[in-house]
């Protein structure tokens, strides 16, 4: 039997939150054992936030590109992906090589095992044949895997997820989107920019069906202007591939792609993770935990395997009460009154705290306010693109914001001073009182906050 080797601290899974708390704890002294079977980083460097919005942002440079006539004279605009994929492969991920990330958590004192973490009893994981012994504790973040559904045929095919299409080195002639939250709707807008004829089908009534139906309604309506094809509340029934496209089937009807991306959420196997020998539940889709994201004697959670947001934001800032929590340092637990989220659409929906149909669903007495950008100063003058809107929901009885919704250029810009005012539960008669820049988008807020009062 292998010998236990002693550790202070092991963190499992070094994406944002864990490659922070796993540094920061080593630079405060301890020895800790950071343990990750793929790139350190995680998912946020080499396959999602930052490719993503690479790609994103080419997309969106075309977009302008295509509103210079009428405005600033006129313009032919030929895209070209070479550039895109060029810069993801060198700049973003060093052709999916995390050396430098590895190294830096080197040079903080820490003790890279590469391999699949499993705990197999308390303060005990086991990885690649070697056995840890955390004395002080264990860290879980994990992350989470594409969610692939049980579609009939799908399984056998060569289809996408976010890992793959960042590494397309050519845009399809056309692709087959399954999923319109967050990620399925921005790499639609980005591949059709690019040339790609993009259809999306949603299972769910509408598109982005966490957010706002404003929301929805909104970006369904700019899809369609920028002819990407729609398919909601139609589940895909059976998937399969010639050799040359894929074919999707739907109660509707049949459609064929060059590819097929999968977006239809994340997925965490926490039985694989070996919880139960610290006795969790590993049938759960998430780890629940306290206000220090203390999931169990001697173990914390963070990121998505909380269930608070899969977000890097978020991972970071519970990283951060972990480390203040295992060093002792004390500070505030956890808080997620005014977490932000923010779709990088064009335009962009940032959203925090509470929907009007959650505020309503948790029995508070609602009112909301809505501005339209087009109709503010800012959104005038902006003209081409100008598309958005700001959306308040207000706790009536407390007369305190408790969600809203910006949606539109830099939504996620001007959600911001909206995070605020959520978290910090500012009066509506200070928000009221106070100068709105001009013109600005967020001066749009004002106008919001006013409509209040008519609803």
């Amino acid at each position: 039997m292998t010998e236990p080797e002693q550790t202070d601290v092991v963190v499992i899974g070094l994406g944002p939150g864990g490659e922070y708390a796993a540094g920061a704890l080593a630079e405060a002294g301890l020895h800790v054992t950071g343990i990750e079977q793929r790139l350190v980083g995680g998912e946020c460097p080499y396959f999602g936030c930052v490719p993503s919005k690479m790609m994103i942002r080419a997309g969106n440079l075309i977009a302008e590109g295509r509103r210079i006539p009428g405005l600033a004279g006129t313009a032919a605009v030929t895209s070209d992906w070479s550039p895109v994929a060029r810069r993801i492969r060198e700049e973003a991920t060093d052709y999916w090589d995390d050396t430098v990330a590895a190294d830096r958590f080197a040079g903080q004192g820490g003790h890279l095992v590469r391999g699949p973490g499993k705990i197999t009893g308390p303060g005990e994981v086991t990885v690649a044949g070697r056995v840890f012994r955390a004395g002080r504790g264990i860290v879980i973040n994990t992350g989470t895997d594409p969610a692939v559904p049980p579609i009939e045929g799908l399984a056998e095919t060569p289809y996408w997820t976010n890992r793959e299409i960042v590494r397309a080195e050519q845009v399809p002639e056309s692709m087959i989107v399954l999923g319109g939250g967050s990620i399925g709707a921005e790499l639609a807008q980005v591949f059709g920019r690019f040339g790609t004829a993009v259809t999306v089908v949603e299972a769910k009534p509408r598109l982005m069906s966490f957010e706002e139906p404003e929301a929805s309604e909104l970006i369904e309506r700019i899809f369609t202007a920028e002819g990407i094809k729609v398919y909601t509340g139609t589940p895909a029934d059976r998937v399969s591939h010639d050799g040359t496209q894929f074919i999707v089937h739907l109660s509707t009807g049949t459609l064929t792609a060059e590819r097929l991306l999968v977006a239809t959420g994340r997925r965490v196997d926490l039985a694989a993770l070996g919880v139960a020998a610290a006795g969790l539940d590993d049938t759960a889709r998430v780890i629940p935990t306290d206000g220090w994201l203390r999931a169990a004697d001697g173990v914390w959670a963070i990121g998505d395997i909380t269930g608070k947001g899969a977000f890097t934001h978020m991972s970071m800032y519970q990283a951060d009460i972990v480390v203040r929590d295992i060093l002792g340092q004390g500070g505030a637990a956890a808080d997620y009154r005014a977490v932000p989220r923010v779709a990088f659409t064009d335009p962009e929906i940032g959203s925090v705290g509470l929907t009007e149909a959650g505020a309503r669903a948790a029995g508070l007495r609602v009112r909301t306010g809505l501005a339209q950008l087009p109709s503010s100063a800012r959104g005038w003058i902006h003209q081409a693109g100008n598309d958005g809107f700001i959306k308040v929901v207000e706790d009536a009885d407390r007369s305190v914001l408790v969600g809203a919704t910006s949606a539109g250029p830099y939504g996620g810009e001007v959600l911001s001073a909206l995070q605020l005012a959520v978290r910090a539960e500012v009066p509506l008669a200070t928000l009221r009182n106070m100068p709105y820049a001009y013109p600005t988008f967020h001066r749009a807020i004002e106008v919001a906050l006013r409509d209040l009062e008519s609803s």
